[in-house]
């Protein structure tokens, strides 16, 4: 395994170092939705990654050269974006960058496989910051495929585990969206609750249209029939504000183990309704550390308002080790900065992080934490703040994978 150098980039990260702007670019293409239900997780992606992409460049870009990050709107669809990344391609990409949607990155890495085996010297590197469906880095695994999220089955393993330790919770409902992401935490869901407390009763298991449905109190309502003590669900952004509005608009008592409880825009909609209710499973949380990280501050005063509240760390660590893998392989061709990042280590403030080279899938530490008053740091200015319930190692974080990896030659 290989141990990267980032404290330059990091500096700059933090604002701390500026240097001449390098020269030519490295073309990056962020296709997500900018548009519609999602817009807001999208655009909050969009300014997180052109803000750690800046300060990359300031701190001399990578070999010399700069990045520009082109954004397309997906409108979280993949015939869309199988649209922008072939315009995205022909204005000189060799690198995507995507997150929103599951069904999106399928269509996207198979895209790209394809694209590769057809041109070769012409290659083309996917950087997954956030979909999280297993089968990504298993069964459907390539080598033009990074992420650099956890896959939801290594979250469900630290969100099940907090619920099996709390004996007040006999009765769990499941409510997802309908598509490969939210059918792969549901199903995660009901194995490792069987395996780690067989005597909880599921009482639903529904499924409901990704990023369509303006009104969740029909959902809430069988929720509030079903007798739950707890929902768990992997909805995110307005799908996720909407059903806890909803809950709260219906006096709906229960625990909420959520995937994305921090999506933007969700602790304003269920306030303190949310407090000791509402968790969230992350790799970071403003409270994770006793200080504040100085990147998470200055994009704070770069980005001012609650509908700009960080929730990207994971984008941090990806653009640090994209800068690094570059340094080490001397060059921005993708096929050599691939080869670089498999089996990259890395120290951060939060624990190491490493870049499994059998999958391509992050290992890093995670977090299960309760929103809670009386915490240092607020979010969405609430008053309200995240509170560490539990945190799992990122070498702990690691399952057994099905991918089998095949490697350019």
């Amino acid at each position: 395994m290989r141990e990267c150098s980032h404290r330059h980039v990091a500096w700059a990260l933090a604002g701390l170092l500026v240097t001449t702007p390098a020269a030519a670019e490295v073309k990056i293409a962020f296709i997500d939705p900018l548009s519609g239900g999602a817009a807001n997780t999208g655009i909050l992606a969009q300014k997180t990654h052109q803000f750690y992409i800046d300060a990359i460049n300031a701190a001399g870009g990578i070999n010399g050269e700069k990045i520009e990050l082109m954004s397309f709107d997906n409108k979280v669809n993949p015939q869309e974006s199988l649209i922008q990344l072939k315009k995205a391609l022909d204005d000189g990409a060799r690198y995507v960058v995507q997150g929103n949607g599951s069904s999106i990155a399928h269509a996207i890495t198979e895209a790209v496989l394809k694209h590769n085996e057809r041109n070769p010297g012409k290659e083309v590197l996917f950087l997954n910051y956030a979909a999280v469906d297993p089968a990504l880095t298993n069964e459907k695994c390539n080598f033009w495929h990074f992420r650099f999220d956890a896959d939801a089955d290594m979250k469900m393993a630290a969100m099940t585990d907090v619920i099996a330790k709390d004996s007040r919770i006999k009765k769990v409902y499941l409510i997802n969206q309908d598509y490969s992401f939210g059918k792969a935490v549901a199903a995660a869901a009901n194995r490792m609750l069987a395996e780690k407390r067989p005597e909880i009763k599921i009482v639903g298991d529904e499924f409901h249209p990704l990023q369509k449905v303006q009104d969740f109190s029909p959902y809430v309502a069988k929720i509030k029939a079903s007798g739950a003590d707890a929902v768990i669900t992997g909805n995110w952004s307005n799908d996720m504000v909407l059903l806890v509005k909803a809950g709260k608009d219906a006096g709906l008592k229960v625990g909420w183990d959520t995937f994305y409880g921090g999506s933007p825009g969700t602790v304003t909609a269920i306030g303190e309704a949310g407090v000791d209710t509402l968790k969230q499973v992350t790799e970071w949380h403003k409270n994770a550390t006793p200080e504040l990280d100085a990147t998470v501050a200055a994009f704070g005063k770069r980005y001012p308002g609650k509908e700009n509240e960080y929730a990207y760390w994971r984008a941090k660590t990806m653009w640090e080790m994209f800068a690094a893998a570059a340094k080490k392989a001397q060059s921005n061709d993708p096929v050599k900065i691939a080869k670089a990042l498999e089996g990259m280590k890395m120290s951060t403030s939060l624990g190491e992080v490493e870049m499994r080279a059998d999958n391509h899938q992050l290992l890093q530490p995670l977090y299960v934490s309760t929103l809670s008053k009386n915490t240092k740091y607020d979010v969405e200015d609430s008053g309200l703040g995240w509170k560490t319930d539990a945190k799992v190692e990122g070498k702990a974080t690691s399952l057994p994978t099905t991918c089998k990896m095949e490697r350019p030659k």
